[in-house]
């Protein structure tokens, strides 16, 4: 059966459902990495850029997943691997449910309808809240435009508002000042 639109589950509609270990046939995120790019750009980033959620919601792991491999394919042709690092800040927890229905005739004698009707897992999702950092990406000042286009074109896969903001900015010459691990940048 192939899967409903992001529209069906992009509204948080019940509590939490993440105990995976009450969760029996529970599948796995379909996003594979979480990082991209060279890890040591990080300690001596010029710019950095975040993707930040403009509203409450659900984001199914398989629209992460083509956020992620959009920016960085983008990101690695444009600015080259060794030029960025770029980090999904987000993990799919929430377990999504399904009741399947039958859609054919004499379907009514075969299935229950609303009876027993809690579903089974068909996936997971992200629950973000407004203000929530998605992707982050650190890079050098030069590249700065191909970062805010991979981040535009990776928030185009993304079933929620989003924005780009430019958190931190340092010059080039500030290699040996502290890198900032606590994100709190007062800097737009």
């Amino acid at each position: 059966m192939p899967m409903r639109p992001g529209r069906c589950y992009s509204h948080v509609t019940s509590q939490p459902y993440t105990r995976k270990e009450y969760i029996h046939g529970a599948p796995q995120p379909k996003i594979s990495k979480f990082t991209a790019g060279t890890p040591a750009i990080r300690s001596n980033y010029e710019v950095r850029v975040q993707l930040i959620s403009l509203e409450r919601g659900q984001m199914r792991s398989n629209a992460l997943e083509a956020a992620r491999l959009m920016a960085s394919k983008y990101l690695s042709v444009t600015a080259g691997d060794p030029n960025y690092f770029m980090v999904v800040k987000t993990y799919p927890h929430q377990v999504i449910r399904e009741n399947k229905m039958m859609a054919f005739a004499g379907a009514d004698r075969l299935q229950d309808g609303m009876r027993l009707s809690f579903g089974t897992p068909i996936g997971t999702a992200a629950v973000v809240e407004p203000g929530s950092v998605i992707i982050e990406v650190y890079g050098k000042a030069s590249d700065l435009d191909k970062i805010k286009e991979a981040l535009r074109r990776a928030s185009t896969k993304i079933p929620l508002r989003t924005r780009i903001v430019i958190k931190e900015t340092r010059s080039s010459g500030s290699e040996g000042a502290p890198a900032d691990k606590g994100g709190n940048a007062q800097t737009s």
